[in-house]
């Protein structure tokens, strides 16, 4: 039996996974790599770790597997988006990388719309400037680092650097350049018009392939280190959230997606390249070749919920704290919280709003509290949708997968708030997953991703929206969208007396 190998490099960790032509998972390993944050707001790693812990991993995977390396046909990627590694000449690391994370570069966001134009820029990107991208952090080297910059001769997103460490070829492919601010999102090429306005030579921008394309084979180097043969394949791969999308089977219009980890994601899949948004939820290129998704993201998610457990129930699992929500009624008995503890990117691009509880009193429990941070969740990924809704799309189902997906009663919440039906799948391995269908559609074995979906994915349980929670949750997030206005000019103020 054939078998390829899909790499998810996330930020705190890469995931391997292991799979056969039916689909089966056959072994999984990962490895973890820390954070750097030498500053306030500073999110940096290195690169060199990222090459050393996925080696471990695929160590691991082969051993743990008892799979010949000569049966593995092929691998593929997925990767944290908008991260910045920058190259010189002779391909060496010019500095640690700067991840999607980092906030240090609000000033450039502002620069870039005086030098395009807001509108100008979602013309061509699709996108608003926010910190995230990669285009700002470009512009930050630039400003801070000129002599870094000035030997700059490439720039790369994380999983392209780590599969140019494997195979030595470069190259980067749609669904991740998307996220950098420099494609042209329609046209899926970089463009010349932004390069020149912001004084960027389009030669540091790699060379665009398909998500499914071969880009080479493994490296003699790459081989010793992890067992692999020289002859396995290797395709270019996707951003995480468009391997999530290919591995929740999100396809097909109206297909949608709900991803809770440490944030939050609503991914909606689009046929076209023309739809305007106004920048409200980002507009990328799928890893599926000709095809587009819309994207709101929460910030803080899951982190919401782990920041909760942490503090004040740090002796718990997490289903020994969700264990008791549904003994509390919907509205958490008059407590409503909105989950903002490190900005807030969809509807609100602010990077000052906080998160707070509304509404506590004395008769207040945990679990009240517990549920009130589950309910604010969900109200915030409601927002990305009821603007994908008002934009004409209709979403009949939504895929639910992460965090959120691992708890009945969020599952059937969210169908609640969602006002649709909720679909939890058998197996999930989320964009690890979507990598290795790429690799396998890559190879031939399928004529196409969706004739792969249907053999590797599939559905354990649906959840309908009950009919007599869905108007009293509507009343309920109508006031928790007030809550934003009326703290946003609080947060502000209260920003001078934060830790810095």
């Amino acid at each position: 039996m054939k078998y390829i190998i899909g790499i998810d490099l996330g930020t705190s960790a890469v995931k391997t996974v292991l799979v056969n032509t039916k689909g089966e998972i056959c072994a999984e390993a990962s490895k973890n790599y820390p954070l750097l944050h030498e500053k306030t707001g500073y999110s940096e790693q290195n690169p060199e770790e990222w090459i050393q812990q996925t080696a471990s991993a695929l160590n691991e995977l082969i051993s743990k597997s008892d799979v010949r390396a000569e049966d593995i046909e092929g691998i593929s990627y997925s990767g944290q988006m908008h991260g910045l590694v920058l190259l010189d000449k002779n391909h060496n690391l010019l500095r640690h990388a700067i991840l999607w994370n980092d906030t240090r570069t609000t000033a450039q966001c502002h620069q870039l719309y005086e030098m395009i134009g807001e509108k100008r820029l979602l013309e061509i990107t699709k996108n608003q400037a926010l910190e995230g991208f990669t285009l700002p952090k470009l512009l930050w080297v630039k400003e801070h680092e000129p002599e870094l910059f000035d030997q700059a001769a490439v720039f790369m997103l994380p999983k392209d650097y780590l599969r140019f460490k494997m195979t030595g070829l470069i190259h980067s492919e749609y669904s991740d350049a998307a996220g950098t601010l420099l494609l042209n999102v329609g046209e899926k090429k970089w463009s010349e018009e932004l390069c020149q306005l912001v004084g960027i030579d389009i030669s540091i921008c790699p060379s665009l392939v398909e998500s499914s394309e071969c880009v080479g084979t493994i490296n003699e180097e790459f081989s010793q280190k992890t067992g692999l043969t020289l002859s396995t394949k290797v395709f270019a791969g996707g951003a995480d959230n468009a391997c999530g999308a290919i591995g929740a089977g999100i396809l097909s219009s109206g297909e949608t997606l709900c991803s809770i980890g440490t944030s939050g994601v609503v991914l909606s899949y689009e046929e076209r390249n023309d739809r305007d948004f106004a920048g409200k939820v980002h507009y990328f290129n799928h890893g599926k070749e000709n095809a587009f998704y819309t994207m709101g993201v929460t910030l803080s998610a899951g982190h919401s919920l782990s920041w909760f457990r942490d503090n004040i129930a740090e002796n718990e699992s997490f289903e020994e704290l969700l264990a008791d929500i549904n003994n509390v009624p919907i509205g958490s008995n008059g407590l409503l919280f909105t989950p903002y503890l490190v900005g807030e990117r969809t509807p609100h691009a602010d990077a000052t709003i906080r998160g707070s509880f509304i509404g506590m009193d004395a008769s207040h429990k945990k679990r009240d509290f517990t549920r009130a941070v589950i309910e604010g969740i969900t109200f915030s990924l409601n927002e990305s949708i009821e603007i994908i809704r008002e934009n004409g799309k209709e979403i009949t189902s939504i895929v639910s997968i992460g965090g959120g997906a691992k708890n009945d009663s969020w599952l059937q919440i969210q169908a609640d708030v969602f006002n649709t039906k909720i679909i939890k799948l058998s197996t999930e391995q989320g964009p690890a997953l979507g990598a290795a269908m790429l690799a396998a559609y890559g190879c031939g074995w399928y004529n196409s991703l969706e004739e792969c979906a249907d053999l590797f994915i599939s559905t354990s349980k649906t959840y309908q929206p009950k009919l007599e929670n869905v108007p009293v949750y509507k009343q309920l997030y109508a006031l928790y969208k007030e809550v934003y206005y009326q703290t946003k000019d609080l947060s502000k103020k209260l920003n001078q007396f934060s830790r810095k």
